[in-house]
């Protein structure tokens, strides 16, 4: 039987590192969308926990600035996602751009332990870049890349990005980090030459390109994920979800769309057979937490991207067209 989740919700109004304004309002709009009471009507218990940082409505005024906003952000959030799942809780973490999971995944990890956390990134970018190989030098290109803590590279476009990236490793990331054999990709499909580069000195293949969902199907790519998972050895999994990775034609409110993403069906059964893998009786990993991120309100058109991504999370969390609720 499956029980009932305890979910405390995090919001993350923050997009310094992003590269259109508009994101730190994503949380609010998710909000809006009742995502809390809908996780309710399923049957969990949600705790909303609030914001990590204060929403501004300015814009920083240099580099130095806007890292140093980000830096505060990644910590806190860290710390918070840390004592989440201490406590039993499973966080909800809503974006903001997506540099913010520096901060939800080391929270993550050292809660669970280098070697039992594995990372999920659904998403139509690798996020694999380092200061010297990024073309645009915004960090939302960069977490995984961090959080693995590969180096930054002799030359950066920005002579103050290494500085940064040394001080993130410092203070924010755990030591040793994400290892590199604990993270999956689904949805590709828009990389970088340097994250191709980095992807290679990884271990093992784990990256599933919108050409492997259009060969396999989503039940085929989800078989290789659990087949993939079982040979980490992980027992706990975090989701990082950004919103780009549906088509922009479901989802146009994001700041860095790609065409050619998942459906509308292709993004819920992945969802769905998520749900399946780590809630199931006997499962050999449970969920850490859920990053949601990149949905920007200023870009959207009529609520679809914050009403897609609501969806979204729900059937992550057993929502079925015949099956309304968790069995307790």
């Amino acid at each position: 039987m499956l029980s009932q989740v305890s979910v405390d919700v995090i919001g993350v109004p923050f997009d310094l590192c992003g590269k259109i304004p508009g994101s730190r309002l994503g949380p609010a709009a998710l909000r809006l969308r009742q995502l809390s009471k809908d996780l309710r009507d399923l049957g969990h218990s949600v705790t909303d926990r609030g914001d990590v940082v204060e929403l501004e409505y300015s814009l920083a005024d240099s580099y130095a600035s806007k890292m140093a906003q980000a830096q505060a952000m990644y910590s806190a959030l860290a710390e918070q996602v840390e004592t989440s799942i201490k406590n039993g809780s499973t966080p909800v973490v809503l974006g903001g751009d997506h540099s913010l999971s520096i901060g939800s995944v080391s929270g993550a990890l050292k809660a669970c332990g280098q070697d039992d956390l594995a990372v999920i990134w659904v998403d139509a970018h690798m996020d694999l870049n380092n200061p010297e190989t990024s073309p645009s030098g915004n960090f939302h290109g960069m977490p995984l890349a961090a959080l693995c803590r590969l180096d930054k590279g002799s030359k950066s476009g920005n002579p103050e990005a290494p500085q940064v990236w040394d001080k993130i490793q410092e203070d924010i990331v755990p030591n040793p980090g994400l290892r590199t054999d604990r993270v999956a990709w689904i949805g590709l499909r828009d990389v970088d030459p340097g994250e191709i580069k980095h992807y290679n000195g990884f271990q093992g293949e784990s990256a599933w390109a919108m050409q492997d969902i259009d060969h396999l199907g989503m039940p085929g790519v989800l078989d290789e994920l659990d087949a993939w998972l079982r040979k980490t050895g992980a027992k706990k999994v975090w989701i990082s979800f950004d919103v780009d990775s549906l088509d922009p034609v479901l989802a146009p409110g994001t700041g860095t769309a790609v065409r050619g993403g998942l459906t509308y069906r292709e993004g819920h059964l992945l969802a769905e057979l998520l749900f399946e893998m780590l809630f199931r009786s006997g499962s050999a990993y449970t969920l850490a937490g859920v990053d949601l991120v990149e949905v920007n309100p200023m870009e959207d058109a009529k609520s679809n991207t914050a009403i897609a991504a609501v969806e979204w999370i729900c059937s992550l969390f057993g929502k079925r067209t015949m099956v309304k609720r968790i069995n307790d």
